[in-house]
């Protein structure tokens, strides 16, 4: 284990923390099996992570990663009971490995910590209340397919939220609508109000992959993160 690993108070899934313990033997089998996501999952919590990797582990389309694989991952699960200063730095540092995209599975989660991790570059939330094997695998598939998951509740929060920071101190020359064409205007909204790719697409007649491009030419374009930055950002600059 690295000298970041032993101070890093969340590790990985399959880090053992008994003294003399082998790593475990699943590293044997070989990752990158196609068709399959390959998964890290971290977490402070020994008894959080082994529930989390014991509902993905048997499923086909999972391909769990240990500790020395982790930064390869294309979707890395951080497991936590809430969000403090650590776990920020941890999402902080796998929002810049370029190989991953991050998923939270947390406790509790307020409107104003929502924003705080989507800001460190989360794309998909799932409370651990929820975290059975179908909602781990739903998470794990759409950040694998470039999607993000948030649910809806709680993205109504962080609208809101976001919403009422400076919305009275925008300048004359702020960002207008201007900004978007009609269409991904139309399309942020929809996002905005909680439905995935292929509920947008059937909304407005688009196939899927259009919305997917239309949606990823907003971030790009506009320098975002993921779809709920991207929403925040319209919202906190009058754009939608």
């Amino acid at each position: 284990m690295s000298s970041a690993e032993r101070n890093d108070p969340v590790v990985s899934a399959t880090t053992s923390r008994t003294p003399g313990t082998a790593r475990t033997a699943h590293r044997a089998v070989p990752h990158d099996r196609p068709g399959r996501v390959t998964v890290a999952v971290y977490a402070a919590d020994p008894v959080l992570r082994v529930g989390v990797v014991q509902q993905l582990r048997p499923r086909p389309e999972i391909d769990l990663l240990d500790d020395a694989d982790a930064e390869r991952a294309q979707a890395s699960l951080v497991v936590v009971d809430s969000v403090d200063d650590e776990v920020a730095a941890l999402l902080q540092r796998l929002r810049h490995n370029p190989a991953t995209r991050t998923g939270l599975v947390v406790g509790t989660l307020g409107s104003g910590t929502l924003q705080r991790v989507i800001e460190c570059g989360v794309a998909a939330v799932l409370r651990r209340a929820e975290a059975d094997q179908d909602h781990l695998l739903h998470l794990v598939l759409a950040m694998a397919n470039g999607e993000g998951v948030l649910p809806g509740d709680l993205l109504g929060k962080l609208l809101s939220h976001v919403g009422g920071l400076q919305r009275s101190s925008l300048a004359p020359q702020s960002m207008s609508l201007s900004t978007l064409t009609t269409r991904e205007a139309d399309m942020l909204r929809l996002v905005s109000e909680g439905l995935d790719t292929a509920e947008i697409a059937r909304k407005t007649a688009y196939s899927e992959r259009t919305v997917k491009n239309v949606l990823h030419e907003i971030t790009t374009r506009l320098q975002l993160r993921n779809r709920a930055h991207a929403v925040g950002y319209a919202l906190r600059n009058g754009l939608i």
